[in-house]
């Protein structure tokens, strides 16, 4: 709009400007009659012949500061574009990356998952047979324990010269079911076991006091130490 303002003022002041040689004799002439009007006239024509150089003049400055800026940020647009074209590979190469390493991080953790599974059955798998190793020991214990009492009781009884009244007893049958049951045992000492228990009803020969009592405390010391070493393997395995 002040573009199109400023073209009459122009064509205005221009007309001005020519006709002002040509009337500045009749100025003078009239000067005195008129009080200089004409002067006055130019003097405006003049001033805004001033006003329009300098908005011409500002305008052509707003003009090259905006050509400028134009210029200074195509040129900072184009590097920010060049820089951005340099800068896709790399980007391109890191979510290449990146993707990797998800995809990868997805089989590990599948793995793991798998991995916590078969341990899990493996934990449930060793606790049961814990469990059970542990209960087959608690019966192989109490079935040490009474064997061992059985025979401590019979070399008490022996040793006391009261072998008649433990024939009676639950712990002599023990020891006879013991001694048919031993399969290391020697034939010899389970005969000689078996008459003593029976009292001699089974064979004609009866063993010495002493010789039952040597049979019975080897018999002891063997099952004492196989005791011994079933504990130790049970301890062991409760610590593993």
């Amino acid at each position: 709009m002040a573009r199109s303002m400023r073209s009459p003022l122009l064509a205005f002041a221009f007309a001005a400007v020519v006709l002002m040689p040509a009337q500045a004799g009749m100025q003078r002439e009239d000067a005195q009659v008129l009080g200089n009007p004409i002067r006055k006239v130019v003097n405006l024509l003049q001033a805004m012949q001033k006003k329009v150089q300098e908005e011409g003049a500002k305008e052509k400055e707003l003009y090259e500061k905006f050509m400028c800026f134009c210029t200074k940020g195509s040129g900072d647009l184009g590097l920010s574009i060049s820089a951005a074209e340099t800068k896709v590979p790399s980007v391109t190469a890191d979510i290449d990356a990146a993707e990797g390493k998800l995809a990868q991080t997805e089989i590990d953790l599948k793995q793991a998952q798998e991995d916590r599974s078969a341990a899990k059955a493996a934990m449930a798998e060793a606790t049961a047979l814990r469990e059970k190793e542990a209960k087959s020991f608690a019966a192989e214990k109490a079935e040490y324990d009474a064997n061992i009492a059985a025979i401590k009781q019979a070399v008490e009884a022996l040793e006391k010269g009261m072998a008649g009244s433990f024939l009676q007893t639950r712990a002599a049958q023990l020891i006879r079911q013991l001694a048919l049951d031993k399969q290391e045992m020697l034939d010899v000492d389970r005969q000689a076991l078996l008459s003593f228990l029976s009292n001699g009803q089974t064979s004609g020969y009866v063993p010495r006091s002493g010789e039952v009592t040597g049979i019975l405390k080897e018999m002891g010391d063997t099952m004492a130490k196989s005791l011994a070493d079933a504990t130790a393997a049970e301890e062991a395995a409760i610590k593993s």
